[in-house]
């Protein structure tokens, strides 16, 4: 009898596997034929192709941003904080009327680089404010409760912070200014570059590396990396677990605040209680790609989503026979993040490198 059920299941084994292998075979061929005939094609140049990179770049470092916040909450207290996009929203949603009264009034035009500056502290302060208030209220209480308490509250707080912001600042869109001197482009080997896109990912890979650096170097970072090794041993040793943990929060919602100013400055429309949705979606698909609750992880996902996204129509989807295949962009993500949880749901550098470091 015990043959009998081990031999059927390992048949099952077999069929599973060899059904996995020939969906990844499917899935590659696919990606070849759409690539090759793509570019067979001829219908884009070098140029072309650069252009699309680099603005995959600027998109995919703003996801890597809110992405880092989804790592860090999760490397801590293994749970996905689904009302991030929300506190990415709260702190660009907010920052918009600062935006607008600097236009307005002529500020902007005289100290662009201080506007700039004054909207990501304002940005930053509210995205850090609302994130400290949700592990506060929301999820310490929760915090010995069954895993998929605090998912469902995470939902909860998403629905909550959506509506009341829309009920504070309107239901319509909003767009933030434009600042003239990031308009225009730049010749880089003859290529045109947008200044905008440039300044966005320069100014994040810039943030993303005081992180790293502050996560690996400093005495909060090292007691951030001991509670995501061990709670009680790390209280053992005379961490305050709670602060590391709100100090954990603070840092997601200042990198979600500083995105939703860049995401204002590369994408000046939509600007809305809602627009936190997308982008969150997308960061959570980066964080898986890299590897959840893997810093430099949730850094090369958001990168590499935001390339994918930015060439994946034209090279791939094209290459098909797909019509409208930029219309198709936003589906890219979910479709991704299913293929990594098939075929490698431990990611690109897998779950918790910062762990192994420590």
């Amino acid at each position: 009898m015990i043959d009998v059920v081990r031999t059927r299941f390992m048949d099952r084994f077999s069929w599973v596997g060899l059904l996995l292998w020939l969906l990844r075979a499917g899935v590659l061929i696919l990606v070849l034929w759409g690539s090759i005939n793509t570019l067979l094609s001829g219908k884009y140049s070098i140029d072309n192709w650069i252009s699309l990179i680099i603005a995959g770049l600027a998109q995919g470092s703003i996801y890597a941003l809110i992405a880092l916040g989804y790592s860090l909450v999760y490397g801590i207290l293994f749970m996905i904080n689904f009302a991030h996009g929300e506190v990415f929203m709260a702190g660009a949603f907010t920052a918009y009327f600062v935006a607008r009264y600097h236009a307005s009034t002529g500020f902007l035009e005289r100290n662009p680089l201080l506007s700039v500056i004054i909207w990501l502290a304002v940005a930053a302060l509210v995205s850090t404010i609302v994130a400290v208030l949700l592990e506060r209220l929301a999820y310490r209480p929760l915090r010995n409760a069954p895993r998929l308490v605090p998912l469902i509250t995470a939902i909860g707080a998403s629905f909550f912070l959506q509506y009341t912001f829309r009920g504070l600042y309107g239901s319509g869109f909003k767009s933030f200014p434009e600042i003239e001197p990031l308009q225009g482009t730049w010749s880089v080997a003859g290529v045109n570059v947008s200044i905008v896109q440039v300044v966005v990912l320069l100014a994040a890979v810039v943030l993303m590396i005081g992180l790293n650096w502050f996560v690996e170097r400093t005495k909060t970072g090292k007691a951030m990396r001991a509670v995501a090794e061990d709670k009680e041993i790390a209280a053992l040793m005379g961490i305050d677990v709670d602060r590391v943990i709100v100090t954990t929060f603070a840092i997601g919602g200042l990198l979600a605040g500083a995105a939703g100013i860049f995401r204002g400055l590369y994408q000046p429309q939509g600007i809305s209680a809602f627009m936190g949705f997308i982008p969150g979606l997308k960061a959570f698909t980066a964080a898986v790609l890299g590897g959840i609750g893997n810093i430099p992880g949730a850094m090369v996902g958001g990168l590499f989503l935001g390339v994918f996204e930015s060439i994946g129509p034209n090279l791939i989807l094209e290459g098909l026979g797909i019509p409208g295949a930029n219309q198709l962009r936003d589906a890219i993500a979910i479709v991704l993040l299913v293929f990594v949880l098939i075929f490698r749901p431990q990611g690109i550098l897998g779950e918790r490198l910062a762990e192994e470091k420590a």
